[in-house]
């Protein structure tokens, strides 16, 4: 097996720099992000159903980009859990020996690009395209967690980049593809025993 990457060469001093800030910070904040970093995801997936029962009274195309939006988002996390295992990248915490709000993952827990950026990326752009207004703030949102990833010490900078990146162009990609089709299958679902999901009563 290839030997794992060290990436603090790369942004090893901002995520020093990052971390010290945190460690010098009041605990309520760090409490804030930690929390974050941890359950923000949550957050994405009440937006998703959100958008969903908004959809519904729209129905059609809009409602299948809503349904599709938590597929789309689990097969970018599995593109991006692929790129995680060929890059083998070390998290900081075990390159640097960094003291980190959130505890040291295992070796073997690989570090870029990071999951939990990914997934929020992917989620703020399938919501874009069922609701500008909610995309726009899981926008924000993504960008919080990506922030928040490297405040409590689970990622470099450049980790977290990478996250929003293939997140954000698999879900695009996908949404794309799918939007093209949506009209067709929102009517086919809507002769199926789905069509409840579909079309509000």
């Amino acid at each position: 097996m290839n030997p794992a990457f060290d990436g603090s060469s790369i942004d090893g001093g901002v995520y020093r720099d990052v971390i010290g800030q945190a460690q010098d910070s009041p605990g309520w904040l760090d409490s804030i992000v930690s929390a974050w970093s941890s359950y923000g995801l949550a957050v994405f997936a009440v937006l998703m159903l959100v958008g969903w029962w908004r959809a519904r009274r729209q129905g059609g195309p809009a409602v299948v980009m809503a349904l599709a939006a938590p597929v789309l988002v689990m097969l970018a996390f599995v593109a991006n859990d692929v790129v995680k295992a060929l890059v083998r990248e070390d998290r900081p915490c075990q390159s640097l020996h960094a003291a980190t709000l959130k505890g040291c993952p295992a070796m073997g827990d690989w570090s870029f690009p990071s999951n939990h950026t990914a997934l929020a990326a992917a989620a703020a752009v399938a919501l874009l395209f069922i609701s500008r207004r909610l995309g726009a703030l899981a926008v924000v949102a993504a960008l919080a967690m990506a922030a928040s990833r490297v405040w409590v010490g689970a990622h470099y900078p450049h980790d977290v980049a990478a996250g929003l990146l293939v997140g954000a162009v698999v879900a695009l990609l996908l949404a794309l593809a799918l939007r093209s089709r949506s009209e067709a299958l929102a009517r086919r679902l809507t002769a199926t025993p789905l069509r409840p999901l579909l079309i509000s009563s």
